[in-house]
């Protein structure tokens, strides 16, 4: 099974290593980010299996320009006219005029830990060592809740990237963290809350930083970019994931 529901009409999408979010709104669909390169057809399946057509989907958020999350975007809009959108200071990383990302050989120097390699070898075939980019992106359209299903509302968190949003499901007490804050990934060896590895981040400090954006926020229900889900609240979370960047 490549999906499953968190909430009512919120579902959970499983790409390769890395979590998707759907919401749903009667007949329309808001994806939240897109996997990797070859997570297309797994989107595809997803979105079918629920009863639903790619073409129900009314656009993409995208929560950081990484390969892991930005994979289906240009698929999406050049065959079905979807349009995506992202944080005005993401939209330049995403059409690929700059990158902050780990580069293969940040990944070939951590090689030797069985885990990391296995998880290598998937995402190379996942279209990992493919240049992507989503040249039609656009900013969001309005600040606050954004006039989609499942009125999302971005929770600008910089610091993985420079232009990395959360969003945030108040209706059904959901947030999606994308890689802001993550529960676990094959290259960590903590379970639970967490910022990725140093060497994911753009600026770790600034990551650290912005998880204060999950602060003010009430939601019980946390959808990582990675790892499982987490049931003791965004605040939770994020007071976990400080404290294990600070050592405690």
């Amino acid at each position: 099974m490549q999906y499953y529901q968190v909430a009512d009409d919120v579902f959970c999408l499983r790409g390769t290593d890395v979590n998707m979010v759907l919401a749903r709104e009667g007949g329309a669909l808001t994806l939240i980010d897109a996997g990797w390169l070859k997570d297309a057809d797994a989107i595809e399946r997803s979105v079918r299996a629920l009863g639903h057509r790619p073409e129900d989907i009314v656009a993409v958020l995208l929560s950081h320009a990484h390969l892991d999350h930005i994979g289906a975007l240009r698929h999406l809009h050049d065959r079905y006219g979807i349009p995506a959108y992202t944080a005005p200071a993401e939209v330049g990383h995403a059409r690929g005029e700059y990158h902050e990302s780990a580069t293969p050989l940040d990944v070939i120097r951590r090689a030797w830990k069985p885990r990391t390699l296995a998880w290598a070898v998937r995402i190379a075939a996942a279209g990992g060592l493919r240049e992507n980019s989503a040249p039609h992106i656009q900013p969001f359209p309005t600040e606050g809740a954004l006039d989609l299903p499942g009125s999302p509302v971005p929770v600008p968190c910089a610091g993985h990237t420079s232009g990395h949003s959360a969003f945030h499901l108040p209706a059904v007490g959901v947030v999606a963290t994308g890689d802001a804050l993550v529960t676990a990934h094959p290259t960590s060896n903590i379970e639970g809350p967490q910022l990725l590895p140093d060497f994911f981040n753009h600026s770790t400090g600034g990551a650290l930083d912005g998880l204060a954006a999950f602060d003010a926020i009430e939601a019980d229900l946390v959808v990582p970019g990675h790892g499982p889900l987490w049931k003791e609240g965004i605040r939770r979370a994020a007071e976990i994931a400080r404290g294990r960047a600070a050592g405690n």
